[in-house]
């Protein structure tokens, strides 16, 4: 079953005095434990698709349903209050508080929600054990190197346990060595906690982490392309640069 549907989904805003179609009816979901990659050429909607998925901006028109729970046309504490519960973001630009260390940047969403973190210690040292910095929890961002940060990132937007993981660009920021690593581990939590993910990327390599791959082209969903049956990365990434080619991106 979905865990995040998206029906119809439209977005117009002004761009100037001209009206721009970002989405022109985008029909997508997510199923529980899958990876799904969304790409296209720049000015395609990607970025706006993730901002209504994740109920940080709201369509013109169509419904985005998370959890089984309407995100769109929602009160702002209701749609905070389901992005909290429900949603972990990843973007480009690692957004960490400078002078919080590893550990307290990924408790982070507990904290915001009142929690006592004493009773997810557990939890915090499995993320920190997933993302491989056991060594670095007391260390700030700017004792952490780009991958680093990107890594605790992603571990504060596992901590909540959330029903999707959104990223945008998460690799955009980093060398092409540095970005496999932050894939891997995506992939990993993906295949060892369940995690259901969607990640927009511009990278073939990011993409052919994914258990499938949408492309948007001027507002629209125009193919989508599964990858779950290749085992190799190598040809999965051949693949999407095939498939890439062919829509002349």
């Amino acid at each position: 079953m979905p865990v995040l549907k998206a029906e119809q989904l439209h977005k117009q805003y002004l761009l100037g005095e001209h009206l721009v179609n970002a989405l022109a009816g985008v029909d997508f979901s997510v199923d529980r434990g899958e990876f799904v990659a969304i790409m296209g050429p720049s000015g395609s909607g990607k970025s706006t698709l993730l901002h209504l998925l994740g109920g940080l901006d709201n369509p013109s028109s169509g419904a985005v349903i998370l959890a089984d729970q309407p995100l769109s046309g929602v009160s702002d504490r209701e749609a905070t209050l389901a992005r909290r519960h429900n949603i972990g973001f990843v973007f480009q630009f690692f957004n960490l508080v400078p002078t919080l260390s590893a550990e307290e940047n990924i408790l982070l969403p507990l904290i915001i929600d009142g929690k006592d973190t004493r009773q997810y210690r557990e939890r915090l040292d499995n993320l920190l054990q997933l993302v491989g910095l056991e060594n670095r929890r007391t260390h700030r961002p700017d004792q952490l190197s780009g991958g680093e940060q990107q890594r605790v990132a992603v571990a504060r937007a596992l901590i909540t346990r959330p029903a999707v993981l959104l990223a945008d660009e998460p690799t955009g920021n980093l060398d092409s060595k540095t970005g496999k690593v932050i894939m891997e581990l995506l992939r990993r939590s993906c295949d060892e906690l369940g995690q259901s993910i969607v990640v927009v990327t511009h990278d073939a390599r990011a993409a052919a982490y994914a258990d499938r791959v949408v492309f948007l082209r001027d507002g629209l969903a125009e193919r989508e392309l599964p990858l779950i049956h290749e085992p190799a990365l190598a040809v999965r990434m051949r693949t999407v640069i095939d498939a890439m080619e062919s829509m002349e991106f």
